[in-house]
C-alpha cells in the first residue's frame, strides 16, 4: 500500500471530493492494509465533457495513487434503460470503448473496466441477488431512490427505469466494492445500498461523492450538472479552441460572486489542479498579468473585484484549451470515434 493511512485518507478526501460515509469506516479499512475495491458507475451516454472526463478522472487518480483498486463500470444496459444513444446497443458499445480510451489516457494509470452486460453474463447468480434485493425493499424506497435523466420519482418514467436504482445496487455487490463512488447525484443510490446490504448480509460499502462540475448556464435546482443534453453549456472533450471561447465567453459568470458561478468551478476544480497555475493576461491599465497558483488567492481577488469577469473568462478558455487540448487530438485522431460523434452529435465540429 502507498503511504501512511493518514496521507492515503488525505488523497481520498481531497477535492473534488465532497462525502463519506463515513471516515471512521474509510479509515478502518485503510488500517487493515488488504487491496480495497472501488467502483464507479459510468452511463454511456455519448460524448465526454469537463465534468464527466476530467473531474472525474482526476478522483480516480487520487484513489489509485491512495493504493485503491479502482474499476470503472461502464452501465451499457443502464445507459439503455434511461434511453440513451436511441437505445442503440451497439452503438453505446461503441462509445464504451471509447469511454476507455479516453479515460486510460487521460488518468495514465492501471485501472480497469468492467463492461455491465459482460458482468451480467459471467456472473451467473446477478439475477437470482437481484430478486433478493428487490424483495428487501418497498416500492415507495425505491422511488425515493430515483435520479433518472434529471427526472425524479414519477415523472414520466418507465417500468424498467423503476427497476434502474435497483440494479444499481446489485451491481455493487456483484463486484464486492468496498468503495461506491460517484457524483454528489448518486448518494441515493449508495445510501439504499447501506442501508439494504445489512439485511441480506451483504458487504456494506463506503460511499464516497465527489463535487459536480455545473453547466456554463445560470444555476437551476439542486443538481445543476454539465450535462450533454445542454450542449451549449457544455465544453466536451472534442470541442475546438475557438468553440471553448465562445462558449465561456457566454457562460453565466457575475462579478464578485462565487457560489454557481460556472467559470470560476471550472478553474477550481479543472484548470488549477490539472496545470497548476491559471495565467490572467490584460493590460497595465487593468493591473497588468497575473498568474494563479491557488483557488483561495482567485477566490479572494475575484470575490473582491480585483479580477474582472472577462478577465476570467479569458484565462480559462486557454487553460481549458491546454487541459483537454492532447485528449481531443488523440480522439479525434480516431476515424471511428469521429464517425460516431458525427452520428450523436449531428455534424458538430470535431477539431
Amino acid at each position: 500500500m502507498k503511504g501512511s493511512t493518514e496521507s492515503r485518507l488525505e488523497l481520498i478526501m481531497k477535492e473534488p471530493t465532497e462525502e463519506v460515509i463515513t471516515v471512521e469506516e474509510l479509515r478502518k479499512m485503510l488500517e487493515e492494509g488488504r487491496e480495497l475495491k472501488h467502483y464507479i458507475g459510468i452511463e454511456i451516454s455519448g460524448p465526454l465533457h469537463l465534468g464527466s472526463l476530467v473531474l472525474v478522472g482526476l478522483k480516480l487518480r487520487d484513489l489509485y495513487d491512495a493504493g485503491i483498486k479502482v474499476t470503472i463500470f461502464l452501465a451499457d444496459w443502464h445507459s439503455y434503460i434511461n434511453e440513451k444513444l436511441g437505445k442503440d446497443m451497439e452503438l453505446i458499445r461503441a462509445f464504451s470503448e471509447f469511454y476507455k480510451m479516453a479515460f486510460t489516457k487521460f488518468i495514465n494509470r492501471d485501472i480497469s473496466f468492467v463492461l455491465g452486460s459482460e458482468l451480467y453474463d459471467r456472473n451467473k447468480g446477478y439475477w437470482e441477488d437481484m430478486l433478493r434485493l428487490a424483495t428487501s425493499v418497498n416500492t415507495a424506497r425505491v422511488m425515493k431512490s430515483l435520479t433518472v435523466a434529471g427526472r425524479e420519482e414519477s415523472e414520466s418514467l418507465t417500468f424498467a427505469q423503476l427497476i434502474y436504482p435497483v440494479m444499481q445496487v446489485n451491481d455493487i455487490h456483484a463486484l464486492d466494492v468496498d468503495i461506491a463512488h460517484g457524483g454528489t447525484d448518486q448518494r441515493k443510490a449508495h445510501m439504499l445500498a447501506r442501508d439494504v446490504f445489512p439485511r441480506l448480509g451483504w458487504k456494506v460499502p463506503v460511499a464516497i461523492h465527489h463535487h459536480l462540475l455545473p453547466g456554463l448556464g445560470a444555476p437551476q435546482g439542486e443538481f445543476s450538472k454539465m450535462s450533454k443534453s445542454k450542449p451549449e453549456t457544455a465544453i466536451f472533450i472534442h470541442d475546438s479552441d475557438e468553440e471553448i471561447k465562445q462558449k465561456l465567453a457566454k457562460a453565466y459568470c457575475p462579478p464578485k460572486v462565487l457560489d454557481g458561478n460556472p467559470v470560476v468551478e471550472i478553474a477550481r476544480y479543472i484548470v488549477l489542479p490539472v496545470l497548476g497555475r491559471l495565467n490572467v493576461e490584460r493590460s497595465l491599465k487593468y493591473g497588468g498579468d497575473i498568474a494563479y497558483n491557488d483557488y483561495a488567492t482567485l477566490s479572494k481577488d475575484y470575490l473582491e473585484g480585483r479580477l474582472h469577469p472577462l478577465d476570467l473568462k479569458v484565462a480559462v478558455a486557454r487553460g481549458v484549451s491546454a487541459v483537454i487540448g492532447p485528449l481531443r487530438d488523440f480522439l479525434v485522431s480516431n476515424g471511428e470515434y469521429v464517425s460516431a460523434l458525427r452520428r450523436v452529435m449531428g455534424g458538430t465540429h470535431t477539431s
